[in-house]
């Protein structure tokens, strides 16, 4: 009984160790990992290699010759916050986003993984991840405008993907997804051009209700002109019936009318012809009448006035030739009588001559007569000095009313002769005409005695 209790205990106890021995040195991988078996060289693809991978599945660890790692082929969640990134036109933008990256379970990726990432925490591969995906998403911004950020983010996580997974597959690790949460500035660039899109937007509004506005307005105006243009085809056609009506009426009309106007011109044209009869008439009495009154009378007249124009023509025409007769006889005897009777001839035309030109001397007064004695300037034919003062003293006097030679007597206290009554220049004797005045003196008033001629 002992020994079969002995024997049981060494059966559970070899059995337990073989548990053990098995738990230890037996992995079993899971669906969301790999399990590295580093301390054997082996050959791979990627050529020699110091470990081998087990994914999925369970696997025999070589005791002191083999240890195991494992790595959590899960996503990993990065959230990426930039700020004051650059873009294209020198905008600082500030970008969130959120990418999903993993450890890839496939050859060859998983070389890369695990050479640069085994023994790596979690934690620490997403700090690797999340630096190289801001790094990327700085080069990116860099080489777009903030507008293609905003309003495509779609392509710009595309091309942010490109970049990002030529970097993180030479880490050894996969990005399944990339999306841009949001993108803003601190300078407000794109809330101006959110507000400038917004006035776009609302501009356009505004004038698409103020273009249906005005088809609205246009349809109904529209619908008024064919309205009023209804009306007025309306009363047009009112207006063609009642022109048609009156026609008729005045094509009806017309031969009355036309009756009447001619038997109107007949009766215009009789009384016209009667009155052309009347003033033919009174044309051949007022030529009776003028021939009575005037032209007989004036034809009388003529003849009368011919008659009497003859007889003075003929007067005339005898008178004539007798003077000539006469004429011819005085001119026979003038030739005949020689130069006596040229003389009788001179003195028959100078007796009146004489009788006409002494005739005014019979009634000529001598006011003042001047002598003034001849003077040795005068011998070349020019006026004496004396005469010539003379002459302006009486100019100057019956010019001014100033009697010069009175003035120098006084002056020099010479008597003063006595005054004349002045008389009208035309009772004045002319110059020159002899007088008893002594030489040098004036004139007395005594007017000599008229003398006959």
């Amino acid at each position: 009984m002992g020994a079969l209790v002995a024997l049981i205990s060494i059966a559970a106890v070899c059995f337990l160790t073989i548990l053990l021995v098995v738990k230890n040195v037996l992995y079993v991988c899971q669906p969301n990992e790999v399990l590295i078996f580093s301390g054997r060289t082996r050959m791979s693809a990627q050529g020699e290699v110091g470990y081998r991978i087990v994914k999925g599945g369970r696997t025999l660890r070589v005791p002191l010759l083999e240890v195991v790692d494992r790595m959590d082929l899960t996503n990993m969640t990065i959230e990426l916050a930039i700020r004051g990134a650059y873009s294209k036109g020198g905008i600082p933008l500030t970008v969130q986003g959120v990418a999903n990256i993993k450890v890839p379970g496939e050859e060859p990726l998983i070389h890369n993984t695990l050479q640069r990432f085994l023994g790596y925490t979690r934690a620490q591969i997403m700090q690797v991840a999340q630096q190289t995906l801001e790094g990327n998403l700085r080069g990116v911004l860099a080489t777009l405008t903030p507008e293609q950020v905003n309003t495509d983010k779609e392509a710009f996580a595309s091309k942010l993907t490109d970049e990002a997974e030529q970097d993180l597959s030479k880490l050894g690790l996969v990005l399944d997804t990339l999306k841009i949460q949001q993108v803003t500035d601190e300078v407000g660039y794109l809330s101006s051009i959110g507000r400038m899109r917004s006035a776009k937007v609302r501009l356009s509004a505004v004038v698409a209700e103020a273009d249906a506005q005005a088809q609205t307005a246009e349809q109904k105006w529209q619908n008024t002109m064919n309205a009023e243009i209804s009306k007025l085809e309306a009363q047009i056609a009112v207006a063609n019936q009642r022109n048609n009506r009156r026609i008729v009426d005045a094509q009806s009309r017309r031969e009355a009318m036309i009756a009447e106007q001619r038997a109107e011109v007949q009766a215009n044209i009789a009384q016209a012809q009667a009155e052309a009869q009347l003033q033919l008439a009174r044309i051949e009495q007022v030529k009776l009448q003028l021939l009575a009154e005037v032209v007989q009378p004036a034809e009388a007249q003529r003849r009368f006035a011919e008659e009497a124009a003859k007889g003075a023509a003929a007067l005339i025409i005898e008178q004539g030739r007798a003077t000539a007769s006469v004429l011819a006889s005085l001119a026979k005897q003038y030739q005949l009588s020689g130069p006596a009777g040229r003389d009788v001839l001179l003195m028959q035309k100078l007796i009146p001559l004489l009788g006409r030109l002494t005739v005014p001397l019979s009634a000529l007064r001598v006011d003042r007569l001047t002598i003034i004695g001849p003077s040795p300037s005068g011998q070349d034919g020019s006026a004496p000095l004396a005469s010539k003062l003379l002459g302006a003293s009486e100019q100057l006097r019956a010019a001014t009313g100033i009697d010069v030679p009175k003035l120098l007597r006084e002056k020099f206290d010479s008597p003063t002769p006595t005054p004349s009554v002045p008389r009208p220049v035309s009772q004045r004797p002319p110059q020159g005409v002899p007088t008893n005045t002594p030489p040098g003196g004036f004139a007395s008033p005594r007017a000599p005695a008229p003398r006959k001629p």
